[in-house]
């Protein structure tokens, strides 16, 4: 009889699984939008899931917000020009890139948000993420054609950052794979940029055709794939970190900024106010969703936990047309998407 019975357990399981799909498709909708105010336009945003907020950079300051009520819990500053910021929350340490002057990497803590110091970098600091399989903050200059790295637990007041790797073409954003290999954009060269972390020196450089200007980018460490967005032609490139062979290209939207990715979804944001979303069904990738969201929110944070995308905008003066429109004042704002 108990032999049975656990017969029967599996057979119901069995015809349960059969039932059900075997992967339920998010679905992702503005759910809110958090009006958060304050002075200076924006560019990346970095999440601290765990911490439950998100920063987003303000030209001379750098704003960390609550991800669920909008409530601004620390404005950090002393920049001149900020672009990005990498999290190393096993030091409590913060890095921000100031493109401004020289260029400068403002180090903080994460607890308390106090400036510890500012190390010199190059001219158009730029793009910058943490790669915890090398354990280095990763950044990139513009105007000195180059990758940054330095030790997460450098002298916030006295240190220095290592010899640049030169890249041959001026950068954007970047990725790192868990074998000790950055993949960088070079938008002037249409190229990703691959530079061995270890021998410190580019290895190839991959053609991102039938897409130009290659600006966003995110990695798939598990399946070996880069998403890079590009302006000129206005495709979402997909490449292997394996071979640097194009896999696929899909149409976005106007100005894309940056590039996410989760759970089997790429999500490309862009400054026409949309917001696509890639996935791969049968072997093939396509575009699944358009999400609009609102003009202008052209970089975005991810939220893996609780599935939101932080997309920073403001509003746009009547008649203000070109690349960066001009915004009305005090009226920066957060559009919130979120999957289900």
């Amino acid at each position: 009889m108990r032999k049975f019975r656990m017969m029967l357990k599996y057979a119901s399981l069995l015809l349960l699984a059969v039932a059900l799909p075997v992967t339920a498709q998010t679905h992702w909708q503005v759910a809110k939008t958090l009006h958060i105010g304050g002075q200076g336009g924006w560019d990346y945003v970095t999440v601290d899931a765990p911490r439950h907020r998100f920063f987003v950079t303000r030209q001379t300051h750098t704003m960390a917000i609550d991800i669920e009520t909008g409530r601004v819990l620390a404005d950090i500053p002393g920049q001149i020009r900020s672009h990005g910021v990498a999290l190393v929350p096993r030091l409590n340490r913060g890095f921000i890139t100031d493109g401004g002057g020289s260029g400068h990497i403002l180090v903080f803590d994460m607890k308390t948000y106090k400036v510890l110091g500012s190390i010199p970098t190059m001219p158009d600091s730029d793009g910058i993420i943490y790669d915890p399989f090398t354990n280095q903050v990763l950044a990139v200059s513009g105007d000195g054609e180059s990758l940054m790295t330095i030790s997460p637990n450098i002298d916030p007041k006295n240190g220095r950052i290592e010899t640049p790797i030169k890249l041959g073409g001026s950068p954007e954003f970047l990725a790192a794979d868990a074998s000790g290999r950055a993949y960088i954009n070079l938008p002037d060269k249409n190229e990703v940029a691959v530079v061995d972390l270890h021998a410190r020196k580019v290895v190839a450089l991959w053609p991102v055709a039938p897409g130009g200007k290659n600006v966003g980018m995110a990695i798939d460490r598990v399946h070996h794939l880069l998403f890079i967005g590009c302006r000129n032609p206005q495709k979402l490139i997909v490449m292997s970190t394996e071979t640097g062979k194009v896999v696929a290209a899909l149409l976005l939207g106007n100005h894309n900024d940056a590039v996410r990715y989760f759970d089997g979804q790429a999500f490309a944001s862009c400054g026409d106010g949309t917001l696509t979303i890639v996935g791969e069904k049968a072997g093939k990738f396509e575009v699944e969703q358009v999400v609009k969201t609102a003009e202008g929110a052209r970089t975005q944070g991810l939220d893996k936990l609780t599935r939101q995308i932080f997309l920073p905008t403001a509003q746009i003066e009547p008649g203000a047309t070109g690349r960066h429109p001009a915004m009305k004042p005090g009226t920066f704002e957060i559009v919130v998407v979120k999957g289900s």
